[in-house]
């Protein structure tokens, strides 16, 4: 069992002999907002309180990002602390039908921003210590909206709903009238395309993520959901997220560049005398990208150009695979 809250209260996945209410799992929306944030830019509504790589840092080691202090959107301290809770604990994405669904017009992540983007945001997703849901069509790029629509035969509640949908969006500044969530239309506008995947970038999209895929299944550092085998950092000002995996003696090193620019970094602080090969670049042409600036491997001191929105894995070479 699954809690959807935004709430963030640990408790509900606690075992019940430590005082919880033993549920399985947690959705986690500060990953999303944090991942969103850093994605767009948007700082209306609920992402106002977001927006700094340090968040994602923070969601990374921890699960919730706010666990206690001060929201900016909710006026008032908000959350507790997860940091005690398994990995396994949280259900993690970039998109889901809520967050799609409850923008005004639905737009899905791939028309908001661009294809690098989604390949980063399919990286932090799927290379963290979480569980990944991946909210359907997410895995090639479907551009079809996802509205809010519903199937009510009571007219009041129809009428409850469409009104509700209007007072919602006046926290994001939004004065525009939303799709009316009972007209047919606005279901049938929020269907899928599955051919879709089959063609152009929409199928290397979708290779991209069967390869992510498979390797957090293939490297045991990744399969690994423990929170306690991780080390991540950020370089704030240039939005370069760093994250270190280990099981065993098996390690990897997972670079995301969210700056829209080019950036040098020196990525082997925390791991003198490792060496890294390279597993992964979403900058490479075969992924559609720019072409890589990435070496093969990386050792300590050496710095290294990573693409705008752009990740890269690197496993410890001293491993044998």
């Amino acid at each position: 069992m699954i809690a959807e809250s935004d709430l963030n209260n640990p408790l509900a996945a606690r075992p019940g002999d430590k005082g919880g209410y033993g549920i399985d799992g947690l959705w986690n929306d500060d990953f999303h907002h944090a991942v969103h944030t850093l994605l767009t830019g948007e700082s209306s509504g609920y992402y106002i309180d977001f927006g700094k790589a340090g968040q994602l840092v923070k969601s990374l080691k921890e699960g919730y990002v706010f666990s206690g202090q001060y929201s900016e959107f909710r006026k008032r301290n908000h959350g507790n602390s997860s940091e005690d809770l398994p990995a396994d604990s949280f259900i993690i994405f970039s998109q889901n039908h809520d967050q799609t669904g409850n923008r005004m017009f639905g737009e899905r992540l791939s028309s908001l921003v661009s294809f690098e983007s989604l390949k980063l945001a399919a990286g932090i997703v799927l290379l963290s210590p979480y569980i990944p849901l991946l909210f359907m069509g997410e895995e090639y790029g479907e551009t079809a909206p996802f509205f809010y629509f519903t199937s009510h035969s009571d007219t009041h509640l129809i009428e409850g709903v469409r009104e509700g949908r209007k007072r919602e969006f006046e926290i994001f500044n939004c004065h525009r009238e939303p799709p009316d969530p009972h007209d047919i239309g606005t279901f049938i506008q929020s269907r899928i395309n599955r051919e879709m995947r089959n063609e152009g970038g929409n199928k290397v999209l979708s290779g991209f993520y069967r390869e992510l895929i498979r390797l957090r299944k293939a490297i045991p550092a990744i399969a690994n959901l423990d929170k306690n085998c991780l080390e991540v950092w950020a370089d704030e000002g240039k939005k370069v997220v760093f994250m270190r995996r280990w099981k065993d003696n098996d390690h990897i090193l997972a670079l995301f560049n969210f700056n829209k620019a080019d950036e040098k970094i020196n990525p082997c602080t925390s791991c003198p005398g490792m060496k890294w090969g390279k597993t992964l670049d979403s900058s490479d042409k075969k992924w559609n990208g720019p072409g890589t600036l990435l070496p093969e491997e990386i050792k300590e001191g050496v710095e290294i150009i990573m693409r705008a929105e752009s990740f890269a894995l690197y496993v410890n070479k001293t491993v044998d695979r």
